[in-house]
């Protein structure tokens, strides 16, 4: 089987492979195109357009850079993740402990990589004229897919550090002196704009699909897709007046003019722009959740069954019900690298990745070649519902759920073990639970490996546990433990394994930079704060009607194929009968459906909720004694790394390099820096 699927994957990434090693020059294009001679034989022919365009996209940030090398926080300067790992590496990390400053990003600088690619954008846009070899068709293409990248980068800038110094078409001339590079930041609302308004210029001319051959290439729907992200960003509370907006950023004006950067008055308007952006994604009907099919009993191996649907999730086919599609699968499958990303019909946009496959390493064991180290938070594990859709604490309140005792029964679900002997605090849980998360007593198969011994074995975190912290040995335990007793296990695939030999392999993952739940939650969510009727006309024509009222079973049914997909009943009333109440229901479901996407770090700022989540205790099982001494007990973390944590409003946005803004008398640092 490992064969096979390798076969297979090598025969779709060939042709990727061979483009991109085509392409390796030209990544560092500013080396061989460095004077005006050299400039202007970009522009001799179709070809040297096309490879600066696409080395010039090579230049922005690695999106799935999201544990380590991250130029972005990631996921290790979020509630999702506690590593002992170093913050030289996890540099979202280096953020949570205060290490960050003006004089040093530690490693995350992307707003200087953001301009050059700004830059070179322009460049295109002025020049393209003089490539002669171009068909209207060819260079309308080529337009589109430069408006893209130049609003990619506007939105990296925007993400990470706030308002941009928005620079038009300008080609900066680089002989000038110091004053002629002064510019000015543009407000939060006017950046959104003007990246919104980017990606709409995109979308009139690139393709609606990219060709195998050309998969990782930005599509129309990429472009609709992020700009409703982006206008979900700014309808938020941090960003849209109101308290968050006043404490984050009341002080914050503008030197020059006294305008303050982020609006201080709410628009329930901008609502209802993300809303109607996200509409003309899903009315794009090219998009559909990732779903595996029902696998029955007269279907061969018991151990691959789909287990029956709990009381209250509908039976009728997806996307109205469960009952024709495997709930573990369908989630589990998109990310560990069984489903070719061609085949996914969720991903708007994604790329392939080694980071993310190198980056498996930190979650397996010691002794199967791993870190133990990427660990899960408890705050992660007990979000994630009971099978029924009950919360933890309902489900206790009715005795389904418990933390005491053992499971005495072996289950075999979908092509999952769970243990006899699982502790109950494991048993039952939603499918989305046993997709992502490693836990003691877990089993990991890791079916590439021959050597039993390092395959196919029961992880056990715990004082003298197989993956306790003496097996890192006294020199790494600084690093390498468990220290939650959880790991994450969402990208790992039965076959992954690190062992160093008998056949041990790991199975190509692909990164989603944006995918289709995206937009129907992001959809549910700014409907749900929509209290008046708004409507809204897109620059691509659609006009859109919205209001939480009358559209309220489109908000019902966008939510519900989340949990659908996930093996579970859809909102009761009383979930979705006030505003406040849907809100926390569509929180939640961020929470884990996007757990360890990169999505985390970005949508408690834009709550306005940073503090209050990051200031929760983070806890975890007590790695420091065994069963007998109390290990399934919720203990907060004692390292100094969690002593050290710093929670600063000011993290909302990383700071310019102090350089930057030394060079500008007009270039304002963010606030608290």
């Amino acid at each position: 089987m490992n064969n096979i699927k390798n076969l297979i994957w090598l025969v779709v990434l060939l042709p990727i492979i061979g483009i991109i090693s085509s392409c390796d020059d030209f990544l560092d294009v500013d080396h061989y195109f460095d004077d005006t001679m050299k400039y202007d034989s970009v522009f001799a022919s179709r070809q040297n357009l096309e490879k600066y365009l696409w080395g010039a996209a090579g230049e922005l940030p690695d999106e799935s850079a999201i544990f380590g090398n991250d130029v972005a926080p990631g996921v290790t300067a979020s509630d999702e993740i506690f590593t002992l790992m170093h913050d030289d590496l996890f540099h979202g990390k280096a953020l949570t402990l205060g290490k960050v400053s003006p004089s040093n990003l530690c490693g995350m600088n992307s707003w200087d990589p953001a301009y050059k690619v700004i830059r070179k954008a322009n460049m295109i846009l002025a020049r393209i004229g003089e490539c002669k070899d171009l068909t209207p068709l060819q260079r309308a293409e080529l337009v589109g897919y430069t408006h893209f990248l130049r609003a990619y980068a506007y939105y990296f800038i925007l993400m990470n550090y706030g308002p941009a110094v928005i620079v038009g078409d300008e080609v900066f001339d680089n002989n000038q002196n110091a004053t002629y590079y002064e510019r000015q930041r543009s407000t939060f609302d006017e950046t959104v704009d003007y990246i919104c308004s980017e990606f709409e210029l995109a979308a009139q001319n690139i393709p609606a699909d990219a060709p195998i051959l050309n998969f990782g290439r930005p599509t129309k729907g990429a472009a609709y897709a992020l700009i409703a992200r982006v206008r979900l960003h700014a309808a938020s509370p941090a960003f849209n007046g109101g308290s968050a907006a006043y404490r984050y950023f009341g002080n914050w004006k503008r030197k020059s003019d006294g305008v303050y950067y982020v609006s201080q008055t709410y628009d329930e308007r901008k609502w209802a722009l993300a809303a109607a952006a996200a509409k003309r994604v899903i009315d794009m009907n090219r998009y559909s959740l990732h779903t595996a099919e029902k696998v029955t009993a007269d279907q061969g191996d018991a151990t691959a069954i789909t287990p029956e649907l709990p009381a209250g999730v509908p039976t009728a086919d997806f996307p109205y019900g469960a009952g024709n599609i495997d709930p573990l699968k369908s989630y589990a499958n998109m990310f560990n690298g069984t489903t070719y990303p061609v085949q996914n019909k969720e991903l708007i946009w994604g790329k392939y990745s080694d980071q993310i496959r190198e980056f498996t390493r930190q979650s397996f064991p010691i002794f199967m070649g791993g870190y133990n180290a990427m660990c899960l938070t408890q705050k992660v594990v007990d979000a994630y519902l009971m099978q029924d859709g009950k919360t933890i604490d309902e489900a206790r309140a009715t005795g389904e759920y418990s933390e005491t005792g053992n499971s005495r029964v072996l289950k075999y679900f979908s092509g999952y073990r769970l243990l006899r002997g699982t502790y109950n605090m494991y048993v039952n849980r939603e499918m989305r639970f046993y997709a992502c998360v490693g836990f003691n007593g877990c089993y990991w198969p890791g079916t590439s490996c021959t050597n039993q011994k390092y395959s196919q074995q029961t992880i056990y975190y715990y004082k003298g546990g197989n993956a306790g912290k003496e097996t890192a040995g006294s020199s790494n335990q600084d690093q390498n433990q468990c220290i939650t007793g959880y790991v994450l296990k969402k990208y790992i695939h039965p076959e992954d394994n690190w062992y160093n030999g008998d056949g041990s392999t790991r199975v190509n993952k692909v990164f989603p930079i944006i995918r289709y739940a995206e937009i129907l939650l992001s959809y549910a969510e700014a409907i749900n704060h929509l209290q008046s009727s708004h409507t809204v006309t897109l620059a691509s024509g659609q006009t859109y009607t919205l209001a939480r009222n009358s559209n309220l079973d489109e908000m019902l049914f966008s939510f519900n194929q989340i949990r659908y997909r996930s093996g579970l009943p859809g909102l009761k009333p009383e979930q979705y009968a006030t505003e406040d109440a849907m809100d926390e229901q569509i929180k939640r479901e961020r929470f884990i459906e996007f757990l360890c996407e990169g999505r985390r770090f970005y949508d408690v700022r834009r709550w306005g909720t940073y503090e209050a989540e990051e200031n929760e205790p983070i806890t975890g099982m007590n790695i420091e004694v065994d069963i007998a001494g109390g290990f399934y007990t919720r203990t907060i973390m004692s390292h100094s790394d969690y002593r050290n944590r710093v929670i600063d409003k000011k993290t909302v946005f990383l700071p310019l390099e102090r350089n930057e803004v030394l060079k500008s008398r007009l270039l304002d640092q963010n606030p608290g820096w």
